[in-house]
């Protein structure tokens, strides 16, 4: 019975993304998650491991599922999610792409192969993707908006690195080593911002706002009904401080 769930992707990505876990300890929590939980393999990321199968532990209604369906040991995809985050939050760049990549249904359906192995639509987030023997990869029930939700913050602010505080925006990309930039066409409320987002030479980040160099590392946001461009020149060297808080 000790031999079920004795890793769960939830206390160690929370130890980073809460803030709350000794920086160390976290990253060995980390570590462990990418070698007993992320599986490269099937092409998921498991919420815990092993299931809960013949074992006197009684942890719920999760039991109910088959050994590596949904809760009980598959991927459940707000978890994977939250773990991609947390690489991001580390500072690790290229494992949180790959972990984009890995749960990105897109990425699932690209071949027939793909498809028939993941049998979901690919245009939409699953809540789970199966790992049971005969059915790994298979994805769960689909069209599920709190993964969906979470995945566009993966995306938006842990990769793209968009953070937005009271009237004013931030921008602390994680961005692949092949890419020399990126172009983000951002609205707030009823206005337009285009921003051209590039690899700058300087030790801060700096904005150019309708040809108009700012004197600020943040992009100031208003209203007014216009379209404006804005060119973003990122900070040399690492684009996110490893342990920041997005």
């Amino acid at each position: 019975a000790g031999m079920e769930c004795r890793i769960d992707a939830l206390p160690q990505s929370w130890a980073v993304l809460s803030g709350a876990g000794d920086p160390q300890r976290a990253r060995q929590a980390m570590a462990a998650v990418d070698r007993l939980l992320v599986d490269r393999d099937q092409g998921l990321i498991h919420l815990f491991t092993p299931p809960f199968d013949d074992g006197s532990l009684d942890p719920g209604y999760i039991k109910g599922y088959l050994p590596g369906i949904r809760e009980n040991g598959g991927q459940y995809t707000h978890a994977a999610v939250w773990v991609a985050m947390a690489v991001a939050q580390l500072g690790d760049s290229a494992q949180a792409w790959e972990l984009w990549t890995l749960i990105n249904p897109v990425d699932k359906t690209c071949s027939a192969e793909a498809m028939q192995t993941y049998q979901a639509e690919p245009y939409v987030m699953a809540a789970d993707v199966y790992a049971l023997a005969g059915h790994q990869g298979r994805g769960g029930w689909t069209w599920y908006t709190g993964s969906a939700g979470w995945m566009y913050r993966l995306v938006s602010e842990s990769l793209l690195g968009l953070r937005l505080e009271p009237g004013r925006l931030f921008i602390e990309p994680l961005m692949p080593a092949t890419w020399s930039g990126f172009l983000v066409h951002y609205r707030f409320r009823d206005t337009q911002y285009h921003l051209h987002i590039s690899r700058g030479t300087e030790p801060v980040t700096s904005f150019v706002l309708d040809g108009i160099s700012l004197a600020t590392s943040w992009l100031p946001l208003m209203d007014d009904h216009r379209d404006h461009d804005v060119t973003v020149f990122l900070a040399a060297g690492n684009h996110r401080t490893p342990g920041h808080r997005a």
